[in-house]
């Protein structure tokens, strides 16, 4: 078979006959690597042998909705959408140490105890490491856990269509490697060509694969970025590694909700799930300190509190510095300057940083108005209301416009004991704040807001 060399961008795929220094697509410095490509038509043949079945009408396609495989773990099967589908591809991804294994051998054995044939196939340690492993996650002996170490593909696949398991899962994608291509584990082309038979062979089996993935230092899976594309589902966990929760969050999903997350804490057990997230987001909060807001967003289908921490001191360089954990930065800019020009703040020589507590990130609009109560109350150094949750989105004209959801956010916050809410006027006209039963303050522009929350 004749062989080529040519070079392969790392991060997104890209292949140029000769080295590159910056690459045309992606625009990354020095991510080009030396590669064997060698002839598709051999690679189509192989995956030729997985599709057999002939078209048929879209109207006799029968569908069990019942076919779904509960984990048993509540918060993983909310991230899935309700459980795990037969044939679909999961890729969970996150840093090194943060849970990845953990999580998929828990799966493994919830999904053993029922019943359910799974392969475990783990490249990177052995196979009494993984024993081990298993034994201190509190596993008993099951007679449908299979646990393999291998990085062969083409063994791998020969297992899997020995044993039929209902679910397939590899440990990690970026160590298992195709004889048939050059170039070695872990390079774009391989983790590319390795997903796309495991992708083509769960459809053709209806075995369900998860791939677990590393990430780069920029956060994203390592390999080409088209991987996100071949599979089904892409689970990341978030949360900092040295802090006990752990949040598993859904990017990616065919088969239900995205954006759902599941909360986890990190014990010598494995990983526990944690009912109730709010609780745990405000056990530490400072009740006796400016800049210290709680807002409720929504994740999903959860609403969730979550505390939001401000601080604003005198700048001791010639410009004002700007930094925000768990919020997004451009975002934390343009509400400072609506401050500064609808309020008529003076924070050009204020340095001003923005946490959200828990580790938590944060995309919901919603805690926008949280997020200017917290700076402004640090700026001004005014204690806020403690029993009074926040939430509206402020636009640039320094109104605060209606969020979704209103009634799951409020319940939420009347389960945690507060008696006050501060929401925006027009969603308050079908809200019955006797019903609620807690205090509704509705509040039409930031000014307005900012008077009842800055009130000595």
């Amino acid at each position: 078979m004749k062989t080529k060399v040519v070079f392969s961008c790392q991060n997104c795929g890209y292949q140029s006959p000769k080295w590159l220094g910056k690459c045309p697509d992606c625009n990354s410095w020095n991510s080009f690597a030396e590669e064997n490509y060698s002839d598709p038509a051999v690679k189509s043949k192989d995956r030729a042998n997985f599709h057999k079945e002939q078209p048929v009408l879209l109207k006799d396609v029968v569908i069990d909705e019942k076919q779904r495989f509960k984990t048993g773990i509540a918060e993983f099967d909310r991230v899935l959408g309700g459980g795990v589908v037969p044939g679909s591809v999961t890729l969970i991804g996150g840093d090194p140490g943060i849970g990845k294994s953990t999580i998929s051998l828990q799966v493994s054995n919830q999904l053993s105890k029922q019943d359910q044939t799974v392969l475990y196939v783990s490249g990177e340690e052995s196979i009494q490491q993984t024993k081990l492993r298993s034994k201190r996650l509190g596993s008993l002996d099951s007679n449908n856990l299979f646990i393999v170490n291998q990085t062969d593909l083409s063994i791998i696949i020969e297992f899997a269509k020995k044993l039929k398991p209902d679910i397939l899962i590899i440990d990690s994608i970026q160590v298992i490697f195709d004889s048939s291509i050059g170039s070695s584990a872990g390079s774009v082309t391989q983790v590319r060509e390795c997903a796309g038979m495991l992708t083509q062979f769960a459809k053709s089996s209806q075995t369900s694969v998860f791939i677990i993935g590393h990430v780069t230092k920029e956060g994203a899976i390592a390999g080409p970025r088209v991987l996100e594309h071949i599979v089904d589902t892409v689970l990341y966990f978030e949360g900092d590694r040295f802090s006990a929760y752990r949040i598993l969050r859904a990017v990616k999903n065919r088969f239900g909700s995205t954006n759902e997350i599941g909360v986890f804490e990190m014990s010598p057990e494995g990983l526990m799930q944690v009912k109730n997230p709010s609780e745990i987001f405000l056990s530490e909060r400072s009740k006796d300190s400016s800049g210290s807001v709680v807002s409720a967003v929504l994740e999903g289908s959860r609403p969730l509190l979550v505390e939001i921490q401000a601080l604003v001191s005198k700048s001791s360089f010639g410009y004002a510095r700007r930094r925000s954990q768990g919020f997004d930065f451009n975002r934390l800019s343009l509400l400072i300057a609506v401050l500064e020009k609808r309020i008529g703040f003076h924070l050009e020589l204020e340095d001003i940083f923005v946490n959200i507590a828990g580790g938590i990130k944060v995309e919901d609009p919603a805690c926008d108005l949280a997020v200017v109560s917290a700076v402004a109350s640090a700026f001004r150094d005014v204690k806020l209301m403690q029993d009074t949750v926040i939430f509206g989105e402020v636009g640039l004209a320094g109104e605060i416009r209606s969020v979704s959801q209103i009634m799951l956010r409020i319940n939420e916050a009347c389960k945690l004991g507060f008696s006050r809410c501060i929401i925006p006027k027009n969603n308050s006209k079908n809200i019955d704040s006797k019903k609620s039963g807690i205090e509704i303050m509705p509040v039409a522009t930031l000014r307005e807001a900012l008077d009842i929350i800055l009130k000595k």
